[in-house]
């Protein structure tokens, strides 16, 4: 029989790559302004408020419009190097808008501006445009994801499965650490500006654009080498109903769920994690920052580790379950313990138990998925919990940062607040994902789906 292209370990890995070096340019330009929020109430006037809802805007046209939805039929009806392309375009649209929002040639005088200055004037017009940016990025952004996680599994099925999503994810988290070290440093490069980074990131994402295209050529001669279709249609075509069975899973439902608070306490934290550690430490933006990253740093360690593990070893509910409990520890150190100018190590530590955490369950849980649904709806499964879980990233940086308001009262832009309140509530979110973790276990106990098995069957 004639070896196949993922039979290769190299041309696989290759494969790996190409869509992980697409994601880790995706994930710095979705936190390239997170370390420089306090440089946007500064320079461009932006409050606490009007940043947590430009923060949330990255997922409005996917939770609202059920963009997801749709990109996971796409995904099941026109397969993976289609969705591929058109998420990285989709990215550099979006991601220009929002260069040019905060940019100087976007000012009082510009038609659109005027337009946008005209209503809600709570929020600035830069916020309006950028905001609009970000949600066509997040469109695309979020397309990606659920693409190349369906495209680990079409490489990878019955070999390092867990591995490579690990790898992936980490990969993709090295551009978090990245971003938070560069951009800094970019926007204080001279005379302070918060559009240098931008800049720099969105021409990164059109390298990511290219390495989706590169990668299509080699999902077209596999897709050769299989027998199907060349637009990568599977045996069996997508229906509007598959997505009934899906919402009526019990199983599916509680995995989504967790999915949502748990994510939910980490990616919008990202976004505040600068100016948070900047008021409870007394640091500078740039040390802040520089902290911060090691979040990302241990995860991208630890998660192909842990991949190897549950290829290997299985485990997967268990560790689901232990992450959500770390990630409630560590936010409940920086809601309640006395930090200070001198806390440095507690905060390290704090942090990079955090990234330990979000090893853990990410980990666990998109390799769980393919043992809850069938592969002719994969890609619609992947858009559902992304759709799910994109629900609670709009939400709660708009929560966090009027929470923030609320509990500072009259601290201006730039002042100094007290992250109490917010680092509660992302607590609260991990302790309820812990609670739908031991769910999941028992149900998985009761129905063997083999969450706790081995991925390689030996």
């Amino acid at each position: 029989m004639k070896k196949k292209l993922n039979d290769s370990p190299f041309m696989r890995w290759t494969a790996l790559v190409l869509v992980a070096s697409a994601m880790f340019f995706a994930y710095m330009f979705v936190d390239v302004l997170s370390p420089l929020q306090t440089m946007l109430e500064t320079q461009v006037g932006w409050s606490a408020d009007t940043y947590g809802t430009f923060a949330s805007s990255e997922y409005f046209l996917n939770v609202f419009v059920f963009f997801l939805i749709f990109a996971g039929i796409i995904l099941d009806k026109m397969g993976v190097r289609f969705t591929a392309i058109l998420s990285g375009a989709v990215m550099v649209l979006g991601g220009g808008i929002k260069l040019y929002a905060i940019s100087p040639l976007f000012a009082e005088g510009n038609a659109l501006y005027d337009f946008l200055n005209s209503f809600w004037p709570s929020f600035p017009a830069t916020a309006k445009l950028a905001s609009a940016g970000f949600a066509i990025f997040g469109c695309g952004v979020e397309m990606a994801g659920i693409t190349v996680s369906k495209a680990i599994v079409k490489w990878f099925t019955g070999k390092e499965m867990a591995l490579a999503m690990g790898l992936e994810m980490a990969i993709a988290r090295l551009g978090v650490a990245a971003v938070f070290r560069l951009s800094p440093y970019l926007a204080n490069l001279g005379t302070p500006d918060v559009v240098r980074p931008v800049a720099v990131v969105c021409g990164l994402l059109c390298v990511g654009l290219i390495s989706f295209i590169v990668y299509s050529f080699m999902d077209k001669e596999l897709d050769k080498q299989l027998g199907e279709a060349a637009n990568g249609e599977p045996e069996e075509p997508f229906k509007i109903s598959d997505l009934g069975i899906l919402f009526t899973s019990k199983t599916f439902l509680i995995v989504a769920s967790l999915c949502v608070l748990y994510y939910s306490a980490i990616f919008p934290f990202q976004k505040f994690a600068t100016s948070m550690l900047e008021n409870r430490l007394d640091m500078a933006t740039e040390d802040a920052s520089a902290l911060f990253s090691w979040f990302p740093v241990g995860a991208m360690v630890l998660t192909p580790l842990l991949g190897w593990f549950l290829d290997n070893k299985g485990k997967g509910a268990t560790m689901l379950i232990v992450g959500a409990l770390l990630m409630s520890a560590c936010h409940l150190i920086f809601a309640i313990y006395p930090l200070d100018s001198n806390s440095e190590a507690v905060a390290y530590a704090a942090i990079i138990v955090l990234g330990i955490s979000f090893s853990l369950v990410p980990a666990a849980l998109w390799p769980s998925v393919p043992k809850l649904v069938e592969n002719r709806y994969l890609g619609s499964a992947y858009s559902v919990i992304f759709w799910i879980q994109n629900i609670g990233l709009w939400a709660f940086p708009i929560i966090i940062g009027k929470a923030l308001v609320w509990a500072n009262p009259g601290v201006e832009a730039g002042g100094e607040y007290d992250y109490k309140v917010p680092m509660l509530i992302f607590a609260s979110l991990g302790i309820f994902a812990f609670l739908l973790g031991l769910w999941l276990k028992a149900e998985d106990k009761k129905k063997g789906y083999g969450l706790e098995e081995a991925n390689i069957k030996k």
